[in-house]
């Protein structure tokens, strides 16, 4: 009976110490970030923007779906996107079709700085 109880407290420790590992990691690191817009519209005309780069935001890892919905996956995963699009001097990001794992979300998109 004791050693299935340090088995059990065993368990729970490491869980508890995955849990600080798996935190969302990704928060917008500035107020450019922040307005950066994140389009998915397969229409949108891109022909007076300047393409400054593919990118790709992604949020999880393996076990995070213990401890956080897929919902908080994907808003990590837009912050990263937006961050790397800031730091290209982007201000538009044009989705491709999102990756989303079961423990993970990506998402992959063109750079674009639209605004003069």
């Amino acid at each position: 009976m004791l050693l299935l109880t340090k088995r059990c407290l065993g368990a729970m420790t490491a869980l508890i110490v995955l849990q600080g590992c798996s935190t969302p990691t990704n928060q917008l690191s500035s107020t450019q970030a922040e307005r950066v817009k994140v389009r998915v519209d397969a229409t949108m005309d891109v022909s007076s923007c300047a393409w400054k780069g593919d990118i790709t935001g992604s949020e999880g890892h393996w076990y995070s779906s213990i401890f956080y919905g897929n919902d908080a996956l994907a808003r990590g995963a837009m912050n990263d996107i937006k961050n790397q699009a800031s730091e290209l001097g982007a201000d538009t990001v044009l989705l491709l079709s999102p990756l989303d794992f079961q423990t993970s979300v990506t998402l992959i998109g063109s750079a674009y700085r639209c605004q003069k």
